[in-house]
């Protein structure tokens, strides 16, 4: 390894005892002398680490002097940034309802119907079920409130067209309509004749006008299956004649028939 220089260099023994290696005083002095005017900056350079494979200690850093430099002496400028436009916030609408964040399924994937879902639909059923139970209720209690009204005014109407269906049935002789709506004695009346007799007889009495003639029908009194009439009448000879009679009908084969006519 080379010896340092300057003058940290050791002395030799043999150099002094010969006066050969001594120092010149004039290169001395001129050093010092430049020294008193600029103070040298010291650097330390720092060591490369030591290498694990070679064996000893590392060598300390090798120090070394250079002239200071202007850019030491500069202050710190401080440079602003460039203030930033204030952010505009968009307030919602009035009357609008905060959305909650839904998922969106995958392209190809049909979404799954969650359980809070299947729970709406089974309350939605159930109420449906409620409904549908309460207008059933509804209509029936309607129907059982005017069964007993409802009935009465049909059944005499039904006693009303009978009569006046027999009227016309004894106007234009038709036997076989005074045969279906009579029972009876009455019925038996009309099922003895055959049409040949039954239209001999019709002809003479239509030319004498023997005949009774419904005007008005007046009163209905229905009494389960069985019903009286009274009714305004008067002979097709006399029409300025007229008299109050009944008819009693019975409710047979689902229709009310005259079992016994006002005699004429």
């Amino acid at each position: 390894m080379s010896n340092p220089s300057g003058p940290d260099q050791p002395e030799d023994d043999s150099n002094v005892a010969d006066g050969a290696g001594a120092p010149d005083e004039s290169a001395t002095e001129a050093f010092e002398h430049d020294a008193d005017h600029e103070p040298a900056t010291e650097i330390m350079s720092a060591a490369p680490p030591p290498d694990p494979s070679e064996g000893g200690d590392a060598e300390p850093g090798e120090r070394r002097f250079t002239a200071p430099s202007g850019f030491d002496a500069g202050t710190t400028q401080r440079i602003d940034t460039p203030a930033e436009p204030a952010t505009e916030v968009f307030a919602a609408p009035p009357g609008a309802k905060p959305v909650a964040p839904q998922m969106i399924p995958p392209r190809g994937e049909a979404p799954k119907p969650s359980q809070q879902q299947r729970r709406s639909w089974g309350w939605v059923a159930a109420v449906v079920l409620v409904i549908a139970a309460l207008v059933a209720i509804a209509v029936l209690g309607t129907v059982l409130l005017t069964r007993d009204s409802k009935p009465k005014v049909s059944q005499e109407e039904m006693v009303r067209s009978t009569i006046e269906e027999f009227d016309a049935a004894i106007q234009s002789g038709d036997l076989a309509k005074l045969r279906g709506i009579t029972c009876g004695s009455k019925r038996d009346s009309y099922v003895k004749y055959d049409e040949k007799t039954w239209a001999e007889i019709h002809e003479r009495v239509a030319a004498a006008k023997q005949y009774p003639v419904v005007a008005s029908i007046d009163q209905v009194i229905i009494n389960g299956d069985h019903a009286e009439a009274n009714v305004t009448a008067f002979m097709a000879y006399a029409p300025q004649t007229r008299s109050t009679r009944s008819f009693d009908l019975e409710f047979r084969d689902e229709q009310w028939k005259i079992c016994q006519a006002p005699v004429s």
